[in-house]
């Protein structure tokens, strides 16, 4: 089997790490995952959005490109949780949006972001994770991470709707739309076999 790359894409508490470690199962692939434990600014931006929003941002758009570096390098199919372009696309521009980062701080990211994004390797699928609100928060408290216990509902919706509009426009690769509203979303994706063919079809 020649090198192959899946991306699953969704808001937080949308199931992409559940649904990465079954695929890695169900395929034989290498898992990469959203490096949230090595981010230094993660606690103090949840905590004050304003003064750490733009650090958070570019110590998460730094990392990621590692990562994308260092999957393109591997020799076996990949998996990764959530791509350096839902960063740009989805959170700083909403960080930006609510003023959390300023018209110069946004810029310095997005041509960081850009030159980036021209070496490395699209996905050869993308899947993404829709789910609702009701949802979304039921699992980030069950996941029971502290710094997400106090995100207001308002943030993960403006989250969403960006989400959204970005999946609609996203054509680097193609896009399987999933919904996972159900708490046992997995249960009824191992029975989707015709979900699973159609990943195996690009793998």
């Amino acid at each position: 089997m020649s090198k192959k790359y899946i991306a699953i894409a969704g808001n937080m508490g949308s199931g992409k790490s559940s649904l990465v470690k079954f695929l890695c199962q169900h395929f034989g692939l290498k898992p990469f995952f959203e490096p949230n434990d090595i981010n230094p600014f993660l606690v103090r931006f949840y905590k004050d959005m304003h003064r750490w929003a733009f650090h958070s941002q570019m110590s998460f758009l730094t990392q990621k490109y590692r990562i994308h570096q260092e999957l393109d390098n591997h020799q076996e199919p990949v998996i990764q949780d959530r791509t350096i372009y839902e960063d740009a696309q989805v959170y700083a521009k909403h960080l930006f949006l609510q003023k959390y980062m300023d018209k110069q701080e946004h810029e310095t990211y997005t041509h960081m972001y850009e030159n980036f994004v021209r070496t490395i390797t699209p996905p050869d699928l993308m899947i993404y994770l829709e789910c609702p609100l009701r949802m979304l928060r039921k699992r980030i408290k069950m996941r029971g991470r502290k710094m997400e216990m106090n995100i207001p509902d308002s943030y993960i919706t403006s989250l969403e709707k960006l989400y959204k509009s970005w999946i609609s426009k996203y054509k680097r690769s193609p896009v399987i739309v999933y919904s996972t509203e159900k708490i046992d979303y997995m249960s009824d994706f191992i029975h989707r076999a015709d979900l699973l063919e159609t990943i195996s079809k690009h793998l």
